[in-house]
């Protein structure tokens, strides 16, 4: 039998490691451990849905070889006080060093799934839905000094102009930042 010359192994060769770069860690700039209130417009939940105070936390955790962050949300939704829903969702996010942008894909408890693609420019992240959707996501970090950086969320519905879901201040738990 011959040996297959695909299957030879060159001595000579190491597999390649990725290691954190600069891109990767400014994401630590915008995504720690937090929490945050603000509000949830009327409609931002969908067609008829009433204004509501959003209290929200964070958990973000660095994970396969400190390049990519995951991140645990949730949010407690009140309406006139009473507590209505907890939003959560999952987020993993890091620089793509094939498409030289920052990546992340999220999925959340209202049984949505998102691959967002965005930019740093300064003190902002902005993460926009990925493909061409009826639905578009569009998430703005700004950080606004060292322990306050406003979120939001917005959306596009069939191209149209973007609009605000919600808007929150979010501040550091104390572990990190």
């Amino acid at each position: 039998m011959t040996p297959d010359p695909l299957l030879k192994i060159n001595p000579e060769w190491t597999p390649r490691r990725v290691e954190p770069g600069n891109e990767t860690c400014a994401l630590s700039k915008f995504l720690w451990d937090g929490t945050w209130t603000g509000t949830v417009v009327a409609g931002g939940m969908g067609p008829g849905s009433p204004v509501m105070e959003g209290k929200g936390r964070a958990v973000c955790t660095w994970i396969l070889d400190d390049l990519w962050l995951s991140c645990h949300f949730e949010q407690d939704q009140f309406v006139n006080g009473k507590k209505i829903l907890t939003w959560k969702a999952e987020w993993i996010i890091g620089w793509d060093v094939t498409a030289r942008e920052y990546r992340a894909v999220g999925v959340d408890n209202n049984g949505v799934a998102f691959i967002f693609h965005g930019t740093i420019n300064g003190d902002r992240l902005v993460m926009e839905s990925l493909g061409d959707l009826p639905v578009m996501l569009r998430f703005t970090w700004e950080r606004k000094n060292p322990e306050t950086m406003s979120w939001k969320n917005e959306m596009s519905i069939g191209g149209k102009p973007w609009g605000l879901i919600e808007e929150y201040d979010m501040r550091p738990d104390g572990k990190r930042q």
